[in-house]
C-alpha cells in the first residue's frame, strides 16, 4: 500500500482529502437511506459500509473506486437531473483513487512512513 502514495500530507492538504473522502462517502450514503426501500438489500449494505471504510480512511484506493461502481450497479431509476451529481462522485471518486488518504486515515496510520531510529554504533575494542 506504502507504494501507492509518495506521501500521506498533513496539515490543510490532509484535512481536503478528509473533505474529499467525506464528499464521495455522503452521496452514496445519503442515497441508501434514501432509496432504502427500492434497493436491494445487499446494495444497501455494501453502500453503508462503503462510505462508513472511505470516511475513515480505510483502504481508501480500493473503496474509492469501489463506491461509485456499487451505486451505478445498485441504480434502478434515476431522476432527472441526478446524473450530473453522479458522475461529479464518480470524478470525485477517481481523484481520491489517485491522491490517496492523506494523514488523516487508518490508512496513514498502518501504512505510512516510519522512523526507524538504529542505535549507535558499536566501537570495534568494545565487548
Amino acid at each position: 500500500m506504502q507504494r501507492l502514495f509518495s506521501m500521506f500530507p498533513p496539515g490543510w492538504p490532509g484535512l481536503g482529502l478528509v473533505l474529499l473522502r467525506i464528499a464521495v462517502a455522503a452521496p452514496a450514503l445519503l442515497e441508501a437511506f434514501g432509496a432504502h426501500e427500492e434497493l436491494p438489500g445487499w446494495v444497501l449494505s455494501a453502500l453503508v459500509l462503503l462510505s462508513a471504510t472511505l470516511s475513515a480512511g480505510f483502504l481508501t484506493p480500493m473503496v474509492a473506486v469501489l463506491t461509485p461502481v456499487v451505486r451505478l450497479v445498485g441504480l434502478t431509476n434515476i431522476g432527472p437531473g441526478s446524473e450530473g451529481v453522479l458522475s461529479v462522485t464518480i470524478l470525485s471518486a477517481l481523484a481520491l483513487a489517485m491522491l490517496g488518504p492523506g494523514a488523516y486515515s487508518i490508512d496513514a496510520y498502518r501504512f505510512g512512513r516510519r522512523l526507524v531510529v538504529l542505535p549507535p554504533p558499536r566501537h570495534p575494542d568494545a565487548r
